[in-house]
């Protein structure tokens, strides 16, 4: 058992992952800070905002493979490939239901309910990322991973 812990924290490309993430979720929280001058931690667990953590977790796991295995190997083409899966639904799909979110919330805040049967929460609208944001979180997974394996 204690090898199976020693064998799983040890794997730069698994911490590499993680940093990876942590770093990004880490920036969301400053960026705001600095925008709207308010300390809100609920960006540090959040999805959707600058810089995306899918971007950075995905790409700080390729760049890792690569290290490990090569740029020339099977391992680290799976990753480029679904590392581009990933950053395209980020700022695709998500990040059109994050639009179709914007407008249903104004949707019934200007119209009201009393005729509709809608109930609940509003919908969620910080869903997915602007290319700009994906691209910002695939910049920082690579700087993770180099900074990480330079050590």
């Amino acid at each position: 058992m204690l090898d199976f812990f020693t064998d799983l924290f040890s794997n730069k490309m698994l911490i590499s992952a993680v940093l990876g993430w942590f770093a990004a979720q880490f920036l969301k929280v400053i960026f705001v800070l600095i925008r709207e001058k308010k300390f809100d931690v609920r960006r540090f667990v959040g999805s959707g905002g600058m810089p995306s953590s899918h971007s950075a977790f995905v790409i700080a796991l390729t760049t890792a493979v690569g290290y490990e295995t090569g740029l020339n190997s099977a391992p680290f083409a799976i990753c480029v490939v679904l590392a581009f899966v990933v950053m395209y639904d980020a700022s695709g799909v998500r990040r059109a239901s994050g639009q179709q979110a914007e407008i249903l919330n104004k949707i019934i805040e200007n119209f009201g309910t009393e005729n509709l049967e809608i109930t609940g929460k509003r919908l969620k609208e910080l869903i997915g990322h602007t290319p700009f944001e994906v691209f910002a979180g695939a910049l920082v997974g690579i700087i993770v991973a180099v900074l990480l394996y330079m050590v």
